[in-house]
Formats: structure tokens, C-alpha cells, sequence
């Protein structure tokens, strides 16, 4: 079986990773379909060795094609993803349009497959926020073997979480500062280089951001409502790549080492936990990778049943364009969708 695939917003940094992951994971299409905004048509964009010239949103025809990533912002979302749903075209959907909808399922493959098949009441599902992602598939298995009460976690997040601008930001401002010229802030709130921001997303009236919320309201409906959770979300001059300061106190006992062999056995977790210099990732060795790398391990005696831990990955990756594909893989490997379009 292959299925037609559609793209929005395929001309966006997430968008091109999604084109790249279909196509280096081999998943099983019968056409690829690169749509963006009328001002973004006829732009080229790469699919394997092939070249997609960008088509249309809003002049597109979904009656026959299978599933649809969508990566272009929530407005978009919530305008056209009910519609594509409802020609019979699945949406999964990298936006926080529809994360906290309780008739769309917010999957994460690692950590919660069988919500999965809830998406049939609206014909979307939910990718999570790139902070979260790779937060939940450390978090799972440990919390199966030791259930989780609480976590206190501080980001590290990079600038491609701000897109394309926030990218062409931290470069601009950076090779201003070298060459004494002057910094222009226009994306983020502060200078971005040479800085960070204890600062994403809207401020809400509690004063946490939007982004720490999220973090919150996404963990407890894909891992567990009653895990208690804190975050300070903080924007650095990095290009790709999230990090995670994460602190977990546990109803049962668990050791580091305990956990070590947790998280080695875990999909999607790579350990690389060497007490000694340079025995922890960093983003810049998680980007174009696809595991959720955890470093630094270690018991929290400040608490019963602590351990804190550095988790990293790409996200532009699991946080988003892998994300989406895997979920795209999980509704074909459980046989939920048929293609419209039977193979001659």
C-alpha cells in the first residue's frame, strides 16, 4: 500500500524536515504534495532526489489524498484542518491548534499509541510542543516502573523554535556584534546573541508563559493527569537542538543506575552518561539525529525518590517533522487508514 501525502507549509524549516523524514525513512507514498500560502507557490522544494514545486493551499483538493502534515501555524490550522478532515483526509497537525481538544488525540508513538485511535472523530491528530516530545519519551518509562509525582524542568531551547527567523536572528545579530556593528532585535524581545531569555511564547495572567503551560497541560494528557509539573522555558543562542535541566521526584524508589538501564532499553532514548569530560551530549551532537539523548543521570538527595537528568534532542526532529512522520507510520502499521487510491 502507499498513500498521497500532502505538506502545508513545506517551504517552512519543519516543513523540509518533514519532506527530508519521509523520504529517509522510506514511508510508503504513492505522491508527495508540497502546498504553503499563494505567495509561496511555484517555490521549489527538495523530496528525495526529486524537486516539488509548491502548490496552493487554499486552491487544493483534498478529496484524494490520504493524510496531511500540517506545519503552518496555528491560524492556518484551525481554519483548514477541520475542512481537510472532513474530506476524509487525515491532518496531523504540528500546531497547538487542537493539542487540548479532548476529541483529538496528542500522540507521541513512544509513549501513548493506542490514543491513537480516537482521531477518527475529527480526522486530525495532535503533535505535540518540541519541548514536550522529547521531555515524555524520557519520562515514560520511568514513570511505568516507578510512577512519577512531580518534575521541575528548565529549557534550553533553541532559536529554530522561533522558525526561520529566529535562525536568520541569532546569525545576523551575532556577526553584528563581531564586527562592531549595530544589533537589531526584531524576532525576539532581547538580543538573542551572546544572551539568554527567560522568555517563549504569551505571558499568561499566573506569570508563566504559554510555552511553560503547554509543557504542563500536553505532559498530563499524554503521560498522566496527576503528574505535577513546573517548567522555565529559556530561549539560547543555539541553532538546533532543545535541552532539558529536568528534576524528578517518584512514588517508588529508583536508583541512577536503575535508571540508566531503564532509558537504554527505552524506544527512542539514547544514554550517553560518562562521568568524565565531554561524557554528556550537547545539541549541537543531537542535531539530525532522531533519539531523545539523556546525559548526567544522578540521585537527588534533597527529596525521597529524586533524580535529575540533562535530556537533549533535535528539535526540529522528534520535536516536530519525526514526530509527525511517526505518527503518519503508526495509523498504517495499525491498519487505520486504506489509501483512497488503490495501486494499479
Amino acid at each position: 500500500m502507499s498513500f498521497k501525502v500532502a505538506i502545508v507549509g513545506a517551504t517552512g524549516n519543519v516543513g523540509r524536515e518533514m519532506l527530508n523524514i519521509l523520504e529517509e525513512r522510506g514511508f510508503p507514498v504513492s505522491e508527495v504534495v508540497a502546498l504553503a500560502s499563494r505567495r509561496s507557490q511555484g517555490t521549489e522544494v527538495s523530496f528525495g532526489d526529486r524537486t516539488l514545486k509548491v502548490k496552493a493551499l487554499d486552491q487544493y483538493d483534498f478529496s484524494d489524498t490520504d493524510i496531511c502534515i500540517m506545519s503552518a501555524g496555528g491560524n492556518v490550522s484551525k481554519e483548514w484542518s477541520p475542512k481537510i478532515g472532513k474530506q476524509g483526509c487525515v491532518v496531523i497537525d504540528n500546531s497547538s491548534a487542537f493539542r487540548y481538544d479532548q476529541d483529538v488525540p496528542l500522540i507521541v508513538p513512544e509513549v501513548n499509541p493506542d490514543a491513537i485511535s480516537l482521531f477518527t472523530r475529527k480526522n486530525i491528530i495532535a503533535n505535540p510542543n518540541c519541548s514536550t516530545a522529547q521531555l515524555v519519551v524520557a519520562l515514560k518509562p520511568l514513570h511505568d516502573v516507578a510512577t512519577i509525582k512531580r518534575v521541575v524542568v528548565a529549557t534550553y531551547q533553541s532559536v529554530s523554535g522561533a522558525g526561520k527567523e529566529g535562525m536568520d536572528e541569532l546569525f545576523t545579530q551575532t556577526r553584528a556584534v563581531f564586527v562592531a556593528d549595530t544589533v537589531d532585535v526584531k524576532k525576539f524581545t532581547k538580543r538573542i546573541a551572546f544572551n539568554v531569555i527567560p522568555h517563549i511564547d504569551v505571558f499568561l495572567d499566573d506569570g508563566f508563559t504559554k510555552e511553560e503551560w503547554k509543557m504542563v497541560a500536553e505532559t498530563k494528557k499524554m503521560l498522566d493527569p496527576k503528574i505535577k509539573l513546573t517548567a522555565t522555558c529559556v530561549r539560547v543562542p543555539v541553532f538546533i537542538g532543545h535541552s532539558e535541566a529536568v528534576n524528578i521526584e517518584f512514588e517508588k524508589p529508583i536508583t541512577a543506575d536503575e535508571a540508566r538501564d531503564i532509558l537504554r532499553d527505552a524506544p527512542g532514548c539514547q544514554v550517553l552518561d560518562k562521568r568524565e569530560d565531554g561524557g554528556y551530549i550537547t545539541p549541537l551532537e543531537s542535531a539530525g539525529e532522531d533519539a531523545t539523548f539523556i546525559s548526567r543521570i544522578r540521585e537527588d538527595s534533597t527529596i525521597d525518590n529524586g533524580l535529575s537528568m540533562w535530556i537533549v534532542s533535535d528539535n526540529l526532529r522528534k520535536g516536530a517533522a519525526l514526530n509527525a512522520v511517526q505518527i503518519a507510520e503508526l495509523l498504517v502499521e495499525r491498519g487505520l487508514i486504506q489509501p483512497k487510491k488503490k495501486a494499479a
